[in-house]
């Protein structure tokens, strides 16, 4: 399928609530079967409530982007400087829009900014169980640095693996 011609766009303040929805709404729709819906509900409060956004929006070292197809809101990639790498920390696109190359033109937007900044490579960290995710990570070049098992709060893990892309 052709890849689409997107829009990115940074987020602004005004965005805001629509990136929480929209995340929200992708999240339901990756995540049961991977994660519990308890983990899911704690995590999007947690990442894409109001008031994180509006913080991480000030933040000189984290970068908001957002996709448009035809004016409406597909997706969106957050990326930062995360003890001294270029981290691409979320992807997320809308699934009826999935596998038609959004991501990848996200990523080659950030993957620009991390080489712009100076960093050799780009990491990211995937659920190990998010098989989809995954492969559409190794198609556009990342590949499998290690796993971790990170501790979230509330008895609540991240398993994940760390890819990194190199510039």
């Amino acid at each position: 399928m052709n890849s689409l011609n997107i829009e990115i766009r940074p987020v602004t303040p005004p965005d805001v609530p629509a990136i929480s929805a929209l995340a929200r709404e992708i999240w339901q729709a990756t995540y049961p079967g991977i994660i519990t819906q308890e983990q899911i509900d704690f995590m999007l409060e947690q990442r894409y409530g109001h008031e994180r956004l509006y913080d991480d929006l000030e933040d000189l070292h984290k970068w908001l982007d957002q996709a448009f197809l035809d004016g409406r809101r597909i997706g969106f990639a957050f990326s930062e400087i995360h003890q001294g790498e270029f981290k691409l920390d979320k992807l997320y696109i809308h699934p009826d829009v999935q596998r038609r190359g959004v991501g990848g033109q996200l990523i080659a937007h950030v993957a620009e900014r991390a080489k712009r900044e100076g960093y050799p490579c780009v990491i990211l960290q995937v659920n190990k169980r998010n098989v989809k995710a995954i492969n559409s990570y190794m198609k556009y070049g990342f590949t499998v640095r290690e796993a971790t098992v990170d501790d979230i709060g509330r008895g609540y893990v991240m398993d994940d693996f760390v890819m990194e892309k190199k510039l």
